[in-house]
């Protein structure tokens, strides 16, 4: 039996700015709602696969972040009370109550903040492959004012397109995939950079990027801060943990399963272990129930 999909616009207000929303929902049943990572890649359609996948059991709905996906993006403040403000707004609009809410990458301690502000709107978590610190100030954390000067060249006009693009072109995404996006490096076939190329050449792209990848979508600044997200009062947490996650990633997610704050459990891939293998993020899903 096909797989009832539709999308929705939402024309949302966020920090005093329009934020057009286009919100993809998938099957019937209990909703979900499924944050995309982000990342200069990042667009809902990566998680179409984990929304079929569970669209036997749910309403899945998916939105794209503002700044990112595969269209062309308004121009916002982009920083974390932005996307706080984004996701107040979207379950606004979306009011909910949601069974699940599910979260990847960077997106996770946003979904955490947003449960803790609306308590009752979520019935459990799921985080996959959590993270909340960006490429940047993993590979460099000494140079944080480095990262500043980064994005403001990117940002500029003329020259930051021109840096853009030497940045974002296929065989660079290729590569960048095939190091700690997927684990199988067979699954990174030209159709799939195809795509994602696609995405990062929308209007505006590489205010995201520039944004992310330098920090400045960082929700927090420590790991102390990150495990303080997880606070009396929040619904019950799962968090999936790929079994081929990058060590600096890795490493951070260990130390939230040791903390005994959420229940991990272990799901094959790398950072977008919910594309790679939606099925078996399903099943992990499904089995916390």
């Amino acid at each position: 039996m096909p797989v009832r999909q539709e999308t929705r616009q939402l024309d949302l207000t966020v920090s005093g700015c329009p934020c057009p929303t286009p919100v993809d929902v998938v099957g019937e049943g209990p909703a979900a709602l499924l944050l995309p990572a982000l990342s200069t890649i990042s667009a809902r359609a990566e998680m179409h696969g984990l929304a079929e996948a569970l669209a036997g059991d749910h309403r899945c709905l998916v939105p794209d972040w503002p700044g990112f996906g595969d269209r062309p993006r308004p121009r916002l403040p982009l920083e974390p009370a932005t996307l706080h403000a984004f996701l107040d707004a979207l379950v606004s609009a979306l009011p909910g109550p949601y069974a699940l809410g599910i979260a990847a990458g960077h997106a996770a301690g946003y979904l955490v903040a947003a449960a803790a502000r609306h308590p009752g709107l979520f019935g459990r978590l799921v985080l996959v492959a959590p993270t909340w610190r960006g490429p940047l100030p993993t590979a460099m954390p000494e140079r944080k004012a480095l990262h500043g000067r980064i994005r403001r060249a990117i940002e500029t006009p003329l020259l930051g397109d021109a840096l853009y693009r030497l940045n974002i072109s296929p065989p660079i995404i290729g590569r960048m995939m095939r190091a700690h996006v997927y684990a199988d490096p067979e699954r990174v076939t030209p159709a799939v950079v195809r795509a994602k190329h696609a995405v990062t050449r929308q209007r505006n792209g590489r205010f995201g990027t520039a944004a992310f990848v330098t920090g400045g979508l960082d929700p927090v600044q420590s790991r102390e801060a990150f495990l303080a997200l997880f606070q009396d009062g929040l619904p019950p947490v799962q968090m999936l943990r790929p079994e081929r996650a990058p060590p600096r990633s890795g490493a951070e997610m260990d130390a939230l399963a040791a903390s005994g704050r959420v229940r991990p459990a272990a799901v094959p891939g790398a950072l977008s272990a919910h594309e790679e293998h939606p099925d078996a993020v399903a099943a992990a899903i499904r089995g916390a129930i």
